[in-house]
């Protein structure tokens, strides 16, 4: 398992921004394509976005290609998902992951909570 601390979650209006932060630890920011999950009440988790380490490869959802962008600090060990342009339908509980081979449920954070209200 892997310590993966997200954080900046919270309740905004539908049209608005949250920036979500990841840390991790450098051994395994350093090394391996981080990514964010999402997963709303009574569905399963959901891919959103990742990066490899440079940046310089970005996969988005169709769901959010366009609104959400992912960026990595990596003198901060820190992968960050901007949300803009945030809708209802984007409420979840938004977890940080780490692809070590595969995006194994195991090397996801506890999660931080977005609610968009109307």
């Amino acid at each position: 398992q892997v310590q993966l601390i997200e954080s900046g979650g919270g309740l905004v209006q539908a049209g608005g921004s949250l920036r979500l932060s990841c840390v991790a630890p450098e051994r395994i920011f350093s090394s391996y394509v981080m990514g964010w999950f999402r997963q709303a009440p009574g569905k399963d988790r959901e891919f959103v976005a990742s990066a490899n380490w440079s940046g310089s490869a970005k996969y988005y959802s169709d769901s959010v290609k366009g609104r959400f962008t992912i960026s990595r600090d990596n003198a901060k060990n820190t992968v960050y998902l901007q949300m803009n342009s945030l809708t209802p339908e984007d409420t979840a509980v938004y977890y940080c992951a780490v692809k070590i081979g595969t995006w194994d449920a195991s090397n996801w954070g506890q999660g931080t909570q977005v609610t968009v209200s109307s």
